[in-house]
């Protein structure tokens, strides 16, 4: 083979490759046609190089050639993109929030700030630009206004029977304990308006504006029904109305009252009695009666073993643990070495009495003298490890035990939407709002739990919060076909890290997730 160069009628030279066959030239191959000196030049050399390789089994040509194809249909597919969407959080939480039924309220503008509840918690203004950057969803700002204001108090009851209809699903039909708890929400504003009133804080605002907020939850910490009370409401008659109230309206017969002896009065445990409900309730066996005390305190103290007394209200079981012992312990005495470095000199001053309610109208002519009550501390040190609980079931000790120990359930559920879900501080002022806005982190709270539960039950060894810091990371491509008009999507999962929660986002993985 060799190169050749061959003048053509219009005046340019071809530059072939061709080998002589029986006093023949035969072309095999054209590198080109020059109309230069140069140009011939360059051709030339091509067509040697392309020879030398040949002979070595390289065709530099059809090589060059793909590539320039490859180029051409990979900037031919880049030019076809309309949009780049980081809409992986909202692919995975768009099919929990349809898995668990919230698909049926037909509601666009809840499904889209309970997502960006989960993914993003910011203000209302704020949300509006990162759903139009993130998922491409135009929602204007007046409209999610104008929308709270028709939530209020219209959704509430649709919601709640969504969410206990597919919690008795999960957990095989049946509703059996109900965990009842409360907190505070308290407002960035130096202002009462009734409602929003200043109360004890559960956050330490105590000048602050707040509501109390009521949740109860099921087994599992899956919730059920909320409602809210004036920011001034004594804790302990919060509870009545939403368990009444929620037994009613979902016909509950067989379920246990789980609550914390805050909770609990005399008025309470009687309209319990009264209803024929049962409860394990937290015991202040502290504040017990003589007898009580007479009968607990001379009891040995073991490692996992329950005592029981009956009394007015039911079964009275006192359990000891080791290590509620040592916490006791190590908390009282750290108290104590802190007042013991407070007052050192062994008088206490006006600056150092706590100021709250009236005690700031004092006036202190001269240091107070205190000392510490070493009899006092000694009989505190009795009650170490011991924890009482009342029923009036019939249930064994220990399950009284471990029932109470999950109301851990209920506020892990305050830390979750105070943290994750960002539901305080809260910056709505209108009865309305408030209700709009913790109507959506309800919302919010059931959809990370029923995340939470497909994950373990899928035996996935990662947290909800690490699922949706992956799901971030995957962008999904939107490509308007240049023939027919249309437009496809196509979700992008590349790395290790996005294929292990691959199966999130598909469609036939969730169908198979209830029950």
């Amino acid at each position: 083979m060799f190169v050749r160069k061959k003048k053509n009628r219009s005046g340019t030279t071809s530059i072939v490759v061709a080998v002589k066959v029986k006093g023949k030239f035969k072309e095999v191959k054209t590198v080109g046609i020059a109309r230069d000196e140069a140009e011939i030049e360059r051709l030339y050399k091509e067509g040697k190089l392309w020879v030398d390789n040949h002979a070595n089994g390289v065709d530099l040509f059809q090589q060059h050639t793909q590539e320039k194809e490859e180029a051409l249909l990979t900037n031919m597919l880049l030019s076809t993109i309309e949009n780049i969407l980081h809409n992986g959080i909202q692919l995975i939480l768009n099919r929990v929030y349809d898995s668990i039924g919230y698909d049926a309220i037909d509601d666009y503008i809840l499904r889209q700030l309970v997502i960006s509840r989960l993914s993003q918690p910011m203000s209302k203004s704020a949300t509006v630009e990162y759903l139009k950057s993130h998922f491409d969803e135009d929602l204007q700002l007046d409209k999610i206004y104008r929308y709270m204001d028709k939530l209020y108090n219209t959704q509430q009851e649709s919601i709640q029977k969504i969410s206990v209809e597919h919690t008795r699903k999960i957990l095989g039909g049946k509703i059996g304990l109900l965990f009842y708890d409360v907190t505070t929400l308290y407002f960035e504003s130096d202002y009462g308006d009734g409602f929003r009133e200043p109360g004890f804080s559960k956050d330490g605002k105590h000048s602050q504006p707040q509501i109390v907020l009521g949740l109860l939850v099921s087994e599992g910490g899956y919730p059920l029904s909320y409602s809210m009370f004036n920011g001034t409401q004594y804790e302990g008659h919060t509870m009545i109305p939403i368990i009444d109230d929620f037994v009613r309206r979902f016909k509950l017969d067989d379920f246990v009252l789980v609550a914390d002896s805050g909770l609990i009065n005399t008025k309470n445990i009687d309209f319990l009695k009264a209803q024929g409900y049962r409860y394990i309730i937290g015991a202040r066996i502290k504040n017990s009666t003589k007898a009580v005390k007479g009968w607990l305190l001379p009891q040995e103290k073991v490692e996992g073993t329950f005592n029981e007394k009956t009394v007015s209200h039911g079964r009275l079981i006192v359990g000891y643990s080791e290590k509620r012992a040592k916490k006791d312990a190590y908390n009282r005495t750290k108290g104590i070495t802190r007042l013991e470095k407070a007052f050192k000199a062994g008088t206490i001053s006006k600056e150092n009495i706590n100021k709250r309610g009236y005690n700031k109208f004092l006036v202190i002519s001269k240091d107070v003298q205190v000392t510490i009550d070493k009899s006092k501390v000694e009989e505190d040190a009795k009650w170490d490890g011991l924890k009482g609980y009342i029923t009036n079931t019939d249930l064994p000790a220990a399950e009284v035990y471990a029932q109470y120990s999950s109301l851990w359930q209920v506020e892990r559920a305050f830390r979750i939407t105070k943290g994750t879900v960002e539901m305080r501080p809260m910056f709505h002022f209108t009865p309305k709002r408030i209700e709009a806005h913790v109507c959506v982190c309800f919302v919010a709270y059931k959809v990370y739990k029923e995340l939470e539960r497909v994950l373990k039950k899928n035996l996935y060894r990662i947290s909800v919060d690490k699922v949706l810091e992956i799901a971030k990371t995957v962008t999904t491509l939107r490509i308007k076909l240049p023939q027919s008009g249309k437009t496809v999507n196509k979700t992008m999962i590349i790395t290790e890290r996005q294929k292990v929660i691959a199966p999130l986002f598909e469609d036939t993985f969730w169908k198979s997730q209830i029950g």
